[in-house]
């Protein structure tokens, strides 16, 4: 299985519109992030998880041609305001499949009703298949699919396990049976947004406390602001086996 990080940074992306900040004009390109999304493929399949306002770019940028689903992890811009981007896809292989909560797909519903139009659709507009996510597996592709429940704050939001990779984002809390789920990942992406605390996301510490709850063979660091530092300064502080993840860097699993 191949995971190619489309973009590892917070909902402004990095550098920041008009930021003076040190790290907003650092010259390395690992500095430079796209809002946070994967793109996840094995034998017959090509899933993406989010699909946010640089996800054209993004696309342009990793080569992909084919998409199999979206899978959301909920309904922030940052995550879903790519979506009349699908279109190019469209054209060429039909409608999307697009997994989520029934919460995030009624926001979708409301804020693209173009695309989810069912009378006297628009002939280029998107189109999608709509299947909701419930907090059980389900198969698709031949892989069983493990949603992991999880909290932003208040907001709930969907991780995903699949085989020994899990990826998690915009993630604070998260019940000790979803944990469970996580047990035996050999390949762990979670979200650590700056070093400080902060309400709704996990900072670096709590990220590594949560990795160190799951024991993977390698933690990926992700939605990662400008605050956090520079990427080379901050991953010589890290353990051997945690890895700050940058766009386009690509594993295999």
């Amino acid at each position: 299985m191949k995971v190619y990080f489309l973009g590892t940074g917070t909902s402004q992306g990095i550098p920041v519109i008009g930021s003076s900040h040190p790290v907003c004009h650092s010259k390395d390109p690992k500095d430079k992030r796209l809002r946070v999304s994967v793109w996840i493929a094995w034998e017959n399949a090509s899933v993406m998880i989010d699909c946010g306002p640089d996800f054209r770019q993004q696309m342009l940028t990793c080569g992909c041609e084919r998409i199999d689903a979206f899978f959301f992890t909920h309904e922030h811009s940052d995550h879903t305001a790519g979506l009349d981007d699908i279109r190019p896809f469209n054209f060429r292989q039909g409608p999307i499949p697009l997994y989520a909560h029934s919460r995030v797909i009624k926001n979708l519903e409301q804020r693209y009703d173009y695309i989810f139009e069912t009378e006297n659709k628009y002939p280029g507009a998107p189109s999608v298949e709509v299947h909701e996510v419930r907090n059980e597996p389900f198969i698709f592709a031949g892989k069983e699919i493990i949603p992991i429940n999880a909290f932003h704050g208040t907001l709930q939001v969907f991780g995903y396990r699949i085989d020994d990779f899990a990826y998690l984002t915009d993630v604070k809390t998260i019940a000790v049976d979803e944990i469970e789920k996580l047990k035996g990942v050999k390949v762990l992406v979670i979200n650590a947004l700056r070093i400080e605390p902060h309400d709704t996301h996990f900072n670096l510490q709590e990220a590594l406390d949560f990795a160190a709850l799951i024991h993977p063979e390698r933690t990926y660091l992700t939605h990662i602001s400008h605050m956090f530092g520079f990427h080379e300064a901050v991953q010589e502080t890290l353990p051997d086996d945690v890895f700050l993840a940058y766009d386009n860097l690509e594993i295999h699993i």
